[in-house]
Order: C-alpha cells, then structure tokens, then sequence
C-alpha cells in the first residue's frame, strides 16, 4: 500500500480527528476549543489531533494574535471526506435528537462551500431540466439560457470562470446517492442564498435551514417546491 494512503487513513479512523473534519465539513473557520466541544474531547487532546492533521495539510490554519482558526485545506479535502460518507455504513439513531440532526442534514446541508442534501439534489436536477445546466461526465457546463439565468441571479459567470478551481463540479451527495453542483459556481449559488437569507445555517451543525421567502425563491427561480 502506499505510505500516505496509509497515513490518510490512519488519520481518518480515530473518532475525534474524524469528528473535528466533519464539523470543517460545513467550510467555515473554527477555533480549537470549539472544536474540542464538538468532538467532546479536551483542548490539549483537540491540539494533538489538529497538529497530526495540519502535518498532512488535510486543514490549515489562520492566525489572528493569540487565537487560531482552522478550516479544512481545500475543496479536494472536503470532497474526499463526502466520498467516503457516502460508502460508510449508516449510523444507528439513538435518540430523538440523533434522529431530528440526521434529517436536518439529509434535508439540506453545506458540503464544504456548496450546497448538499436533498435541497441541493432538488436544486441541481431542475436546473439541468430547464437546460440552464448540461451534465458532461462529472461536470456541469453553462448553456446560454443559463448564462441569462445566473446573471440575473446575480451572479457573474466569468468571474466564477477565472477562479483557480473546478468551475462547476459533480459532487455525489452521499446521503441522496446523486449529484449535486460544486465547484465555484456551486459555491456562488450558496453565497447569494445565504445573503439573500433564502437559507440560514443552523448552530453546531453542517445543517441549514430553509427560510420562508427561501421557499418562495426556489420555486420561483428553480421550480423547485420544498
């Protein structure tokens, strides 16, 4: 086997350091004692198992005086760990909570900087239906009706275009078993909806929440009823 896969996968079998990149998983900067709570760990604990990942750049780290700040090192990163939800075996609901947490994340998610779950499924169907989108392999391509629709969506095509990144990506949701877009343009769709607070994240979770004028949004713009 090849030494790093090993190390990576060393890496990924301990529960803390595996629950720490989920809670990275929603593509925001954390600092360690949040996620030392999170994982339910102690912070000297949190900053082994972070110093172990920051060695395989699987995050990085900012830092701002006396305080730092992780988030996972890049979209590869996260789109790794979503590959490898998807072939786990499902968790065992143990409680109520357990049970509301996991259909909040089915139903509607961040996946590192796009937009996941059902939502995300729903919404990338209906724009390949109404030829906004065009699946080619495992990417997505703009039709000229798309170009139209994204700019009056607010969003600029061409810059999402020049970004060093896949432009629009397939991402297999791991809990829908289908894709979803990624990508830049994946990631400009869940900036304007957070700013439009057509969506609103949700505290200690990956899970986002769907707002009322959000509703009214999707089936406007993607024919989408939620």
């Amino acid at each position: 086997m090849n030494p790093n896969i090993a190390k990576i996968s060393s890496l990924l079998s301990d529960p803390s350091r595996s629950s720490i990149l989920l809670t990275l998983m929603d593509g925001r900067i954390h600092p360690a004692g949040e996620l030392a709570y999170l994982a339910n760990i102690k912070p000297q604990t949190a900053s082994f198992h972070l110093k172990k990942l920051l060695e395989e750049k699987l995050i990085s780290v900012e830092k701002h005086g006396r305080h730092r700040y992780y988030r996972l090192s890049n979209s590869d990163t996260a789109n790794m760990i979503e590959q490898l939800l998807r072939m786990a075996p499902k968790a065992k609901v143990t409680s109520l909570k357990d049970s509301k947490e996991k259909s909040d994340l089915h139903f509607a998610r961040t996946c590192y900087d796009h937009l996941a779950g059902y939502v995300g499924v729903q919404m990338t169907h209906s724009l390949v239906e109404q030829g906004i989108l065009k699946k080619v392999d495992l990417n997505f391509e703009v039709t000229s009706e798309g170009s139209l629709f994204f700019s009056k969506l607010g969003i600029n095509e061409e810059h999402q275009r020049h970004k060093r990144r896949a432009f629009a990506r397939c991402c297999l949701d791991w809990s829908e078993r289908q894709h979803h877009i990624a990508g830049a343009l994946g990631n400009a769709l869940l900036v304007r909806m957070l700013e439009e607070e057509w969506i609103v994240r949700m505290p200690k979770t990956r899970a986002v929440r769907m707002t009322q004028s959000g509703k009214t949004a999707f089936e406007k713009y993607f024919k989408v009823n939620i």
